[in-house]
């Protein structure tokens, strides 16, 4: 990755961390969102750890989500969709989604919340590397 696109993830992800989600994002210890070894499927995981974790108005949904990111309940095209390219199809370790959501492009998501659990992450990892499919 050239050095002009780092400092605009960079700059990118300082604008995500404008407004800030923690007084909306629900306990993530209740009702956690389980992930399957593998088949992990959009509707069913997916979407369900969205909801419980981002898709707040101030955050990722209401007329004005975060970077243009609404992950509510059109969050498959919003997410495959969105410029820049968050998910690789087929290739987690290059997707921005999971470099967000690992903390290795500051800020981690979700902003100012406790981290998704390592099941979830692993989850997200795998439905990407499974091809990201909207099942």
């Amino acid at each position: 990755m050239n050095n002009l696109l780092k400092i605009g993830i960079f700059m990118l992800g300082t604008a995500f961390g404008l407004s800030s989600c923690k007084d909306q994002v629900t306990d993530p210890n209740s009702n956690p969102v389980v992930f399957p070894a593998s088949k992990v499927s959009f509707s069913q995981h997916v979407q369900p750890l969205f909801q419980s974790r981002c898709a707040f108005v101030g955050c990722h949904a209401g007329s004005n989500p975060s970077a243009g990111l609404d992950l509510s309940s059109s969050a498959y095209n919003s997410l495959m969709n969105h410029q820049p390219r968050l998910v690789i199809s087929g290739a987690s370790s290059n997707s921005l989604l999971i470099e967000r959501l690992d903390g290795r492009i500051a800020p981690q998501m979700p902003f100012n919340a406790t981290p998704i659990n390592s099941n979830q992450l692993a989850g997200m990892k795998k439905w990407i590397d499974e091809g990201a499919q909207n099942n």
